[in-house]
């Protein structure tokens, strides 16, 4: 049998505004049956860090928060803290990012909790006896939660070519450690070559001495490009990655702006994904019927929310869509931006035409349909969907 999608576009009128259509998607879902009276209910979403603007609006969050209230549970917004430094590193300013971005009580109607605590420590243990992992560290208060309700901005990543639902359950639900693991496979490295010796990839690594300065050939300095603002650098200064010391985030692949970092695509991202799916697999595992996907298939940007700013969209907004099954509602959101024409504008590369992949047209190497395939092979959900349009 054919997992449920639900679907609405962006179209609107001042009698059936898009709050409506998404109540009536909420409707159509069931958001209902998954929330009994008194219920705790944690809202995942990504707040989005400081400078970006394509994290979903604040205004919807308001929304559905207030169609949780109706159905008797009481809402909190939440996320984890990050592996990489940033605005949500920790929790205080992880709180302070959320408000600023938008995410107040007077507008959402809800609290904010972190959900792995002050400084990502707080967890749990949960068995899975899957191919990667027996056991996997979840957020304590998505743990706790009696129901989830994940809303996803779908767009590119960097590392697991989709950026959905299972991204942003699988990695957003981990504690430090759990993410710690998953990136445990993914190690960059330098073409020296192609190094300038901007040392952008230093100011952006949260792991302390993970990539240091080497000195290159003084018969054959590197040509300049731009300037460090915080440190002064020779021609003659390059960077490399000491692996006993990175933590495999990837954070400094896409400040590079040479091409100088990359990973071994094929084999260290598809064991991320895969280890990012058995994260799913032990969040939902204990809350089955108590959960709930909405996807905005709006600004789909090149990269993760993760980043201080957001790039010009690779294909125009497309709508929102509702499901209980994460498989099917990331694989419906794909083949809907796959049949979109491509933004040349954008940082799209290639596949331009409708039924293109436009995630491999951004990240040539990076085999996104890794996650699907694993996630319906634990039996996460299914691949085969029924998408229908609520109008």
């Amino acid at each position: 049998m054919k997992s449920r999608v639900f679907f609405t576009d962006l179209s609107s009128t001042p009698q059936y505004n898009l709050f409506k259509k998404l109540n009536k998607l909420l409707l159509k879902a069931e958001l209902k049956e998954i929330i009994d009276a008194g219920d705790l209910v944690a809202i995942k979403l990504h707040f989005g860090e400081r400078g970006n603007t394509s994290y979903v609006r604040p205004i919807y969050l308001r929304n559905i928060v207030d169609r949780v209230r109706e159905c008797g549970g009481k809402p909190f917004l939440t996320d984890t803290n990050t592996l990489y430094v940033g605005s949500r590193k920790e929790s205080v300013s992880h709180i302070e990012t959320a408000i600023g971005n938008g995410f107040d009580f007077s507008v959402v109607n809800a609290p904010i909790i972190i959900a792995d605590g002050l400084r990502g420590k707080s967890f749990e243990i949960i068995r899975t006896d899957k191919k990667w992992y027996k056991e996997v560290d979840i957020a304590s208060e998505i743990y706790n939660a009696d129901s989830i309700v994940a809303v996803t901005h779908f767009k590119c990543h960097e590392l697991s070519g989709i950026g959905g639902v299972i991204k942003n359950i699988g990695m957003g639900c981990a504690a430090l450690k759990g993410k710690l693991n998953q990136h445990s496979s993914v190690k960059p490295f330098v073409i020296m070559d192609k190094c300038t010796g901007c040392m952008r990839c230093i100011q952006w690594c949260p792991a302390e001495g993970a990539i240091v300065r080497v000195k290159n050939n003084p018969l054959n300095p590197p040509s300049i490009k731009g300037t460090n603002p915080i440190t002064p650098f020779t021609k003659r200064d390059k960077v490399k990655i000491v692996s006993g010391v990175c933590i495999g985030c990837g954070e400094c692949i896409l400040p590079c702006r040479d091409g100088a970092i990359k990973i071994k695509w094929d084999a260290d991202t598809s064991s991320m994904q895969e280890k990012m799916v058995e994260h799913v697999y032990a969040v939902l595992q204990g809350k089955k019927g108590k959960y709930i996907f909405i996807t905005f298939l709006t600004q789909i940007s090149p990269a993760c929310d993760c980043y201080p700013s957001s790039d010009i969209p690779i294909v125009g907004d497309i709508g929102i869509l509702a499901s209980k099954d994460p498989v099917a509602i990331d694989q419906a959101s794909a083949d809907m931006v796959n049949k979109q024409h491509g933004n040349r504008n954008s940082k799209l590369l290639k596949n331009f035409e409708p039924g293109e992949d436009k995630f491999r047209g951004v990240y040539p190497e990076i085999d996104w349909t890794v996650q699907l395939k694993y996630g319906e092979e634990i039996g996460l959900g299914s691949r085969d969907y029924e998408l229908i349009e609520v109008k």
